[in-house]
């Protein structure tokens, strides 16, 4: 997704690499080092807890089965996918990272498929509380189809007191008191053109798209928890709510859940891009999209 184009007020702009991926936080004044050092700690400490890519982390450990009570985020996170693996049927859902090593997006990323697709085990059966697992060994946690939002919102509380903002992690975005930023609705088979513009204001804007991470022939990254092989329908979709942990979920789901059902319980606005290259949008969609 192409970068917002930040309004005159937020001239200063903190560019760096982590969780894999790039971030910009586009300030009005330079940020003062104790926001930078506050904003990489809980960066650093987030994925300590939620990364299946490194040994040491909470999710990692879990693998081995067990029980497990995860810090405080972990409340919002899990009432998210509650709801949507219950309004999808189980296609969205954190125990999709078996599923995704099973195609070969594993820890060494050897893009090499062990064998056919899998289903992801139940996550209702594995609730224990408001922030509790208790799962089989082998079961393999990965929040990366809302926990990149809801970081954007841990960094921007991190941020309560700097003044207008936005943040950036690669496309999935937040502003606080920023005004109309424009953002570039990326084109999944064109990166150099878009389908649309996007004006969040002060709400949260995330992305998903089957490109993003695709490798072999027809793997990417988007699946469906029920089968545990990639979605074909949908190659990209967007979603603006008030909170980038929400809008993240939602662009995920919005792959494998009709948008009206979601809408039952969730206040959004949404562009998908179909397969065959159609685009279907909300009518209130904030900005514009091309047709």
């Amino acid at each position: 997704m192409p970068r917002p184009d930040a309004p005159t007020v937020l001239g200063h702009a903190w560019r760096f690499d982590a969780i894999g991926t790039g971030w910009q936080i586009d300030t009005a004044e330079p940020l003062e080092p104790s926001h930078r050092s506050r904003v990489e700690a809980r960066i650093a400490e987030y994925d300590r807890t939620w990364s299946r890519f490194r040994d040491d982390s909470a999710v990692s450990q879990l693998r081995v089965g067990g029980e497990h009570v995860f810090p405080d985020e972990a409340v919002d996170l899990f009432a998210l996918y509650d709801v949507l693996d219950e309004l999808t049927g189980g296609a969205v859902t954190p125990f999709v990272g078996g599923s995704l090593e099973q195609l070969g997006y594993d820890s060494a990323y050897t893009l090499v498929p062990r064998g056919p697709a899998v289903p992801a085990p139940s996550w209702a059966a594995a609730r224990r509380g408001a922030a509790g697992l208790r799962v089989e060994p082998g079961t393999v946690v990965d929040v990366g189809a809302a926990g990149k939002g809801q970081l954007v919102d841990l960094v921007l509380e991190e941020l309560d007191s700097a003044g207008p903002a936005v943040v950036d992690a690669s496309g999935d975005l937040r502003g606080i008191g920023a005004g109309p930023v424009r953002v570039g609705l990326e084109h999944p088979w064109d990166p150099s053109s878009a389908l649309g513009v996007a004006v969040p204001g002060d709400r949260a804007l995330c992305g998903s798209a089957s490109n993003r991470r695709a490798w072999g022939s027809g793997l990417h990254h988007v699946l469906d928890g029920r089968t545990g092989a990639p979605v074909e329908s949908i190659v990209a979709a967007w979603a603006v709510a008030d909170t980038a942990l929400v809008a993240d979920g939602l662009a995920t789901a919005l792959f494998v859940c009709p948008p009206e059902a979601l809408a039952e319980r969730f206040d959004f606005e949404f562009v998908r891009v179909r397969s065959d290259g159609t685009l279907h949008y909300s009518p209130s969609f904030p900005g514009e999209v091309f047709r």
